[in-house]
């Protein structure tokens, strides 16, 4: 047993404290008029992140096999939580979406928890069975059943963001398992039919897509995100307005300490400020791509691969989604976004490759 990675932990302890300093410049304002508390989500981000520290310090001493003996129970479990969640009563609704478990003002979302599922369930399969790779109708085909079945759940909710993850996610797996590649330009043009598909549907996603084109056909609404998060990014310059300085946090940008925190980065710290945000999230996925290749065996090349594109889709979809190059999504940027079971999860994940890294 080697010594565990330390400077991917620094990394990743860095990265956390300067999502929590953040998270309570861009939310002190929203949280005094709305809780009378400025400090509540420094407050709570902290003790969600010292919770996912105590996690990721117990998981990076278990053995990976353990997750590797138990995919399957780990990934029942998840599908039992996806189906509860969904039940009146049980789950609660935020923002238009049934995707949490409220426990007092607090929430747990286990569409977080099945994106390590799958990541789980999809190494040990390729692991096990890695001539299954050319036998697409037999052996993979079915395999994509279970991410298709956990989008379904996650979109009943509805959660498109974290739905496309698993499946990117899933599909990014079968890619470096040495699937032909003709299986991905027929996938690709079935998930473009189905996504149109799901935008027609939803009246709401539709506004988006229009938003995401012209954000100033309805500056006041289906706009108003984009718009503002682009009035805090734009005319930041190279060093910003200073930590705490934000103007777009004074209530013209919602929620700004959750999905669209980095517009309120770059805002106070400037592009120098992101480019520091950007470097941290690039040395992370350096560090555990290395790991990935170094890794002994399939399933744990496949399992720290599968977290670390995971994280880094997850970084490229908020970072797009912020500076206006995709429709908003609603997806968390990893480390930096307030919420506990974002944070918690993704902390479990880094534990596992730290895991992997000392073997």
């Amino acid at each position: 047993m080697k010594k565990i990675d330390k400077k991917l932990l620094i990394t990743i302890i860095t990265l956390s404290l300067i999502g929590i300093i953040m998270i309570y410049s861009s939310s002190n304002i929203w949280a005094k008029y709305k809780y009378n508390d400025e400090f509540r989500f420094l407050k709570l981000q902290s003790i969600f992140f010292l919770i996912s520290l105590f996690a990721l310090k117990i998981v990076s001493n278990i053995d990976y096999k353990y997750y590797y003996n138990n995919s399957k129970k780990i990934i029942f479990i998840c599908f039992i939580l996806l189906i509860l969640v969904l039940i009146p009563g049980i789950g609660s609704v935020r923002n238009g979406s049934r995707s949490w478990f409220g426990i007092g003002g607090l929430g747990i979302q286990p569409s977080e928890f099945m994106k390590l599922a799958i990541i789980i369930f999809i190494s040990k399969y390729l692991s096990d069975y890695p001539k299954s790779v050319k036998n697409i109708k037999k052996e993979i085909i079915p395999l994509l059943f279970i991410p298709a079945l956990s989008f379904l759940l996650i979109m009943l909710q509805p959660d498109l963001g974290t739905g496309v993850i698993i499946l990117v996610t899933s599909i990014s797996l079968l890619f470096v398992s040495g699937v032909d590649f003709s299986f991905f330009t027929k996938i690709g043009i079935l998930g473009l039919f189905g996504f149109t598909g799901l935008i027609v549907i939803a009246p709401y996603r539709i506004k988006r897509i229009l938003a995401f084109l012209n954000p100033w056909v309805d500056p006041l609404g289906s706009g108003f995100q984009s718009i503002q998060s682009l009035f805090a990014i734009g005319p930041s310059g190279l060093l910003g307005t200073g930590f705490g300085n934000s103007v777009q946090k004074h209530f013209y940008l919602p929620e700004p300490q959750t999905d669209f925190i980095f517009s309120i980065i770059t805002e106070e710290l400037g592009i120098f400020g992101s480019i520091i945000i950007c470097f941290l999230f690039s040395y992370i996925i350096y560090r555990s791509l290395k790991i990935a290749i170094n890794s002994k065996d399939l399933f744990s090349k496949y399992l720290v691969f599968g977290i670390t594109f995971q994280l880094a889709f997850q970084t490229l979809l908020n970072l797009s989604v912020v500076v206006g190059l995709v429709p908003i999504t609603g997806v968390t940027l990893p480390f930096l976004s307030y919420g506990g079971s974002s944070l918690i999860t993704t902390m479990i994940s880094i534990g596992i490759i730290l895991n992997i890294s000392k073997q």
